[in-house]
């Protein structure tokens, strides 16, 4: 079952950030003639293929989805946090946390940090 992803504010300006970091890396990188791809077109690539694996399947298990207690369920009701890797075993390696709702079929991405 694929779900529809409804992004928080903070989480969009930070994917967005992210891409254009990306998009003038790789023209700059194209100006200067290098072939190897720039560590802002790498982190954005890897963060992106998260998000379509969590909008996909959000159990994949590349993504190490666990639940997360130190943020609380943003909608009315009971619910949960979930925590899933966008990248590992790298200093300040991302992660997308995101929870299920508001309504049935969607996944709210709360936020895109890097782990402190």
């Amino acid at each position: 079952m694929s779900f529809t992803l409804v992004w928080a504010a903070e989480a969009q300006a930070t994917f967005e950030m992210l891409q254009a970091a990306a998009q003038q890396a790789q023209i700059n990188r194209a100006k200067s003639g290098k072939k190897k791809s720039s560590k802002q077109e790498g982190l954005f690539k890897q963060v992106a293929k998260a998000v379509k694996f969590l909008a996909a399947y959000p159990a994949h298990p590349s993504l190490n989805t666990h639940e997360y207690d130190s943020i609380a369920y943003p909608f009315a009701g009971e619910g949960k946090v979930f925590e899933a890797y966008a990248q590992n075993k790298t200093p300040g390696a991302y992660r997308i946390f995101w929870c299920y709702g508001p309504k049935q079929g969607q996944i709210y991405i709360i936020a895109i940090t890097p782990h402190p």
